[in-house]
């Protein structure tokens, strides 16, 4: 019996509303890289995460780009970072229990990655590049706005605390300005990683910043800038 098989991923469709054609997609989306290097002969879901991450950015664009007609570009940017940032996919991956399914390396699993905000939400992402390769655009926009739409309806959404953005409105007010971040450092078990960035002001560090996953380290890398830069 496979290991998809025996988790029974067919409740997690049922959940969804989206049956995968091709089962690949979803068991690639459900693989973390504990459990592929385990040597389990498995691809882990971390290059559709890339893909989910472009696809979430593309869905949700376009709908706030054409329901909030009124809002300049810094606006539309600070909602959409509320949307999906990594606080809230972890919220939306929790909400069809997805940590339930996805399978783990022995460390990871007993050190509870099935909980880890980072993991869920890249996880989720992983699942809107399944749902994409196997039925296409309109399929995972449905999903996606099915969260995003009721996430909305939430007054908090527009509060979220994004570092990065913030930090990205204040310099591109000089045009000549450009931002960028640097991977400087991993370490540690699949099951407890931990990275380094370095946030790049043309070719000056203005901050640096660390946490479990790369998103998280931007974040404070971007917190550390803007606040040797008195904000």
């Amino acid at each position: 019996m496979s290991e998809l098989n025996r988790l029974d991923p067919s409740y997690l469709e049922e959940t969804i509303g989206y049956k995968f054609k091709n089962r690949k997609y979803l068991l690639t989306a459900l693989t973390h890289s504990s459990y592929a290097n385990e040597g389990k002969h498995l691809q882990s879901n971390e290059r559709l995460e890339f893909l989910g991450d472009a696809v979430l950015s593309i869905v949700v664009s376009e709908h706030l780009y054409a329901k909030f007609r009124s809002k300049q570009e810094g606006d539309l940017t600070k909602l959409r970072s509320s949307l999906v940032c990594e606080t809230t996919l972890c919220g939306f991956a929790k909400k069809i229990g997805l940590g339930e399914y996805i399978m783990f390396g022995r460390g990871e699993k007993h050190s509870g990655g099935d909980k880890r905000p980072s993991i869920l939400a890249d996880a989720f992402e992983a699942l809107i590049a399944a749902i994409f390769l196997d039925g296409g655009m309109e399929q995972a926009r449905e999903f996606v706005m099915g969260f995003v739409l009721e996430e909305l309806q939430h007054p908090n959404v527009r509060k979220t605390r994004d570092y990065k953005t913030m930090l990205q409105e204040i310099i591109q007010q000089n045009a000549e300005e450009k931002i960028s971040y640097v991977l400087t450092g991993e370490s540690g078990p699949d099951h407890n990683k931990h990275f380094t960035v370095e946030v790049h002001l043309n070719s000056n560090v203005i901050g640096k910043g660390g946490g479990r996953s790369k998103k998280e380290a931007e974040q404070n890398a971007a917190k550390e800038a803007l606040e040797l830069m008195g904000y």
